[in-house]
């Protein structure tokens, strides 16, 4: 188990949540710290490789490979039994803050085909509302990143460039793209909505705002247990 108190309750939350996988599905595997362990979880409980993934960054499948997982190209007509996924942020809802690794567009895009989006997380990600404690990340083609950050900041929005450079460059996405990461100016009570106003802009690819898409969510909790959520 590991030492760090919330790297531990992720732990027992990725653990709950492949006990219910079963040999012969189709995994998508998010990407990011939590995500990580239930890609070690998997391969201790499947130590024959008997699930197939598909895995949402080249971070998430270099380490499913080193495990000794099956992990495969996306392929035409995809479809998974379950994804699984840490988070930002979740509210009661189980709308969901993601995106802190890097992997928004791929991850949303993987859930999508999902039957079954389970997310994993520590208690501390538990939030009333979207944007309380999370920025929000919005993943964007880096010619246009100047006039959508221009945008955001007119409507309010703190906007921090990740890795920005002293050149002005950002840290690149698997898909060559910027991220931007809002703070927005109070929390978000309608994230639907912000979804629909955010993607309609020209230059964003895709937004760290997961709405209804999540199923299932465990929580590690301090004393060692871990509660399951389902959406209502």
């Amino acid at each position: 188990m590991a030492e760090d108190p919330l790297a531990a309750e992720k732990e027992l939350a990725a653990r709950a949540a492949v006990r219910h996988v079963r040999a012969g599905q189709r995994l998508a595997l998010g990407t990011g710290t939590t995500a990580a362990h239930a890609v070690r979880a998997l391969a201790e409980r499947f130590p024959s490789g008997d699930v197939e993934t598909v895995a949402s960054s080249e971070a998430t499948e270099t380490l499913a490979r080193a495990l000794g997982l099956h992990v495969r190209p996306l392929a035409a007509g995809d479809r998974f039994d379950v994804m699984l996924d840490g988070a930002d942020e979740v509210t009661p809802r189980l709308d969901l803050t993601k995106g802190g690794g890097g992997a928004l567009f791929r991850e949303k895009f993987l859930a999508r085909l999902s039957d079954e989006v389970v997310i994993l997380v520590d208690h501390t990600k538990l939030v009333p509302e979207l944007g309380t404690r999370s920025a929000i990340p919005v993943e964007v083609v880096p010619f246009a990143r100047p006039v959508v950050a221009h945008l955001l900041e007119a409507r309010r929005f703190g906007v921090r460039l990740r890795g920005a450079s002293a050149d002005g460059r950002g840290t690149r996405t698997d898909n060559g793209n910027e991220i931007l990461d809002l703070r927005p100016p109070t929390p978000v009570s309608d994230p639907a909505a912000l979804e629909r106003e955010l993607r309609a802009m020209p230059g964003v690819v895709d937004t760290g705002l997961f709405v209804g898409i999540a199923r299932r969510v465990y929580v590690g909790l301090p004393d060692g247990t871990v509660q399951e959520v389902v959406r209502p």
